[in-house]
This record gives structure tokens, sequence and C-alpha cells, in this order.
């Protein structure tokens, strides 16, 4: 799901990528988890990454094993071990099947704990039509409900036009979290193959009070 194309404009709240104008509360660092068939060079995570650390913020991109043939217990203890113990001032940031990923691994996290922020692009906890092929690695679900209950922001953003995770799917993520929903009408899935290179509104989301 990689390849070159131009950015498509994405609607939503605008949001600007100069620091001094995003709202800030205390974020030391960013946790990023990309998804299927991807890798921590791919899509917006080098944008972001670069635009987090010009503004003094340490930042993970996980690389996960075999990303092409993933396996849950491999995705995860590669996210586990990135993200340690997380704190207030800790946000992970989460595309696609890295979505539930982190979701499993926060899961397991002994209590009690606490996470600065969570932010799903392209979100989905359940099997997807479009990707039979992960079907095994979607059998069983996460208690969502009770993850959110020790995450301070939780933030989900979908599109319109994802060719892989139905829009309702992430909404219902969204309502399972409790989180704030931003749909983004024409990204695709957020993806360099739909145009999504950067994503300003990731920034309001991590910083947001």
């Amino acid at each position: 799901m990689t390849g070159e194309a131009p950015l498509t404009p994405i609607q939503s709240v605008p949001v600007t990528e100069t620091a001094s104008k995003i709202p800030v509360r205390s974020v030391k660092r960013v946790v990023i988890v990309h998804g299927y068939e991807s890798s921590p060079d791919a899509n917006w995570f080098p944008w972001l990454q670069s635009v987090l650390e010009a503004q003094g913020i340490a930042v993970t991109v996980v690389p996960l094993p075999d990303p092409d043939a993933p396996a849950k217990a491999a995705w995860q203890s590669a996210v586990s071990a990135a993200l340690g113990v997380p704190d207030a001032t800790t946000v992970v940031v989460a595309h696609s099947l890295g979505v539930v990923t982190v979701l499993r691994v926060l899961a397991t996290l002994p209590e009690p704990w606490e996470l600065g922020g969570l932010v799903l692009v392209a979100g989905f906890t359940e099997p997807l039509e479009a990707l039979p092929e992960l079907d095994g690695f979607l059998a069983t679900d996460v208690d969502v409900e009770r993850v959110a209950t020790s995450i301070r922001e939780r933030t989900v953003l979908r599109s319109e036009t994802d060719p892989f995770v139905p829009p309702e799917a992430s909404d219902d993520l969204a309502r399972r979290l409790d989180a704030r929903l931003q749909v983004h009408p024409h990204a695709g899935h957020f993806t360099e193959d739909d145009g999504v290179t950067r994503l300003p509104a990731l920034l309001g989301a991590i910083r947001y009070t």
C-alpha cells in the first residue's frame, strides 16, 4: 500500500503545523505504530516524526515484524517493547492493523496505568470483508471500553473513501472508546497511495487540551 501520489486535500478541522499555534499540553514521548503491508518509512510516519522531533518530543516509530504476514504475538511483543510503561506524557499514534495491536497491548498492562493520549487512524477491531487474509489476526476482540478508562485523551480519524475499513467500523471503535471522531472525507486509507504523506490534523490531536 505504498507508492508516489500527490497529496489529496483533507477536509476536517483546520490544524496548523506551526508549533506555536497548537494548544500545548505536556507531551514528551510519541510512539507511532504502522499497519499491514507498511513500514516506519511509509505514508505520513516520517513526516510526523520529523515535525514532532523538531518540537523536542521523543518519537519512536515501531518496526513491526513481517508486515506482509503479520502474527499477533510478534506484533504485540514489538509494540510492548517500544511502549514500555506509558504515562500521562506519552501519546500513541496507530494506523490500520496497528490500532488493534496497540489496544491489545494496552489491555495487557498491569493496572493501574495511564496514557496521555491515543490517536487512531483508520482504526477497527473486527474482521474486514476487504481483507479476509487477516481474519485469523482479528479473530479475538479486545476490551476497548476498559482500556479507555486509563487514557486521558482519545481521538479516532477515519475517511468516507477507505477501501479497506468501512466508516461504521471506525465509528464503532470511537463509540466504544468514547473518543473524539474526525472525519476526513477523501483520505482513503490514509496512505501514500491515497496521496496522504502529511496529516496535520494529527498534531492537534496529539496536543489537544
